[in-house]
């Protein structure tokens, strides 16, 4: 991974690590909580993920959980945390942690909402034990009502000895607008949070990014301007551009134009009325390549490993090319891709089994 997003957000890290401070000393009665905006692309999973790695002393327990993609169901984060921990020794009712967990083997009989709930709280008390632990949540716009109101009970939760770090779009670009904006006002008014809103690099750090990427011999103010201009600062659009163009010369961004985007007409993905329809899909160089990738059948591994990209940037490159079509799955988005006559032959990778 090019080294775009964490330019620029040095005064972002430090002050997540003062956050974590705070826990590690132990001088709250509640979580600390830090709120970190912005729009697509800006880096906000990339600076929690950075922050989490820097902390000093190292969290005993980290909690990352997120939605899933294109079928939230309640309590998605919690379940993503639960995924593939060993819960036996948790004092809690099985049947209980089979809801909370999302398990096929969940029993039919339904607990009280607010009964759920407090058994969702002592669920994360028991994960977290003595700590001093961090809670993770991603793209909290993206969950289902039952996650926002854990993640606003967990914000207040007394004893809880853990820093709360959400990532998230604003509140206007929600599942559930409403509800996540009042989600947002309630961890906002928590003593002490850490509110962060991302935006766009300057041009002066993108010039910084390209001496990075091309060790001081990229300075050029028409190149930065160019690059900036046309990727509008963004950490993930200005990674995909090098990324095109690596082991390239700098001057070659500005000969093809900086354009490194392929403009390709959409379709429906099924049948009927209400299948989605738009004007044209916008699909980066990369996304093309993990595309390809799709129709051939591939996992996220061996898509990583055909690209040399690590498995986390596929599941954001998936994650976009099934936005971008309207597929509710891979299999769905390779589909699109046959019917668009998109798909090249993929490169080449060993299979897994």
């Amino acid at each position: 991974m090019l080294p775009v997003s964490m330019v620029g957000r040095a005064g972002e890290l430090a002050e997540l690590g003062r956050a974590w401070s705070t826990v590690v000393d132990g001088n709250r009665r509640s979580p600390a909580v830090a709120v970190v905006t912005g729009g697509a692309g800006v880096g906000k999973s990339l600076l929690v993920a950075a922050a989490l790695d820097g902390f000093t002393p190292r969290p005993e327990v980290v909690l990352s959980g997120a939605a899933r993609l294109h079928s939230p169901a309640p309590y998605d984060w919690l379940a993503a945390v639960l995924s593939g921990r060993d819960t036996s020794r948790l004092d809690l009712p099985v049947d209980a942690l089979a809801w909370l967990a999302q398990q096929p083997t969940a029993p039919p009989e339904r607990y009280a909402p607010g009964t759920l709930l407090r058994l969702a709280v002592r669920t994360v008390r028991a994960l977290v034990g003595a700590g001093p632990a961090v809670l993770v949540v991603e793209d909290l716009h993206a969950l289902d009502p039952a996650s926002l109101n854990l993640i606003g009970e967990l914000a207040t939760a007394d004893g809880l000895p853990a820093l709360l770090m959400v990532a998230t779009r604003p509140a206007a670009h929600a599942v559930a607008p409403a509800l996540t904006g009042r989600t947002l006002a309630r961890l906002c008014g928590v003593r002490g949070v850490v509110r962060q809103h991302l935006g766009p690099l300057r041009p002066a750090e993108v010039a910084e990014v390209l001496d990075q990427v091309y060790a001081g011999s990229a300075a050029d103010p028409g190149l930065v301007h160019r690059v900036w201009q046309h990727t509008g600062g963004n950490p993930y659009a200005l990674t995909e551009l090098l990324a095109a163009h690596a082991g390239a010369d700098p001057a070659t961004l500005l000969a093809a134009g900086v354009s490194d985007v392929a403009v390709v007409p959409a379709a429906r993905i099924a049948d009927g009325p209400d299948s989605p329809v738009a004007a044209t899909v916008e699909l980066t160089g990369r996304e093309v390549e993990v595309l390809d990738c799709l129709v051939a059948g591939m996992s996220n591994k061996q898509v990583a490993r055909a690209l040399g990209i690590s498995v986390r940037t596929v599941t954001v490159h998936v994650s976009n090319l099934l936005r971008k079509t309207g597929a509710a799955s891979r299999t769905e988005a390779a589909l699109w891709a046959v019917r668009q006559r998109l798909a090249v032959a993929a490169p080449t990778a060993t299979r897994d089994g």
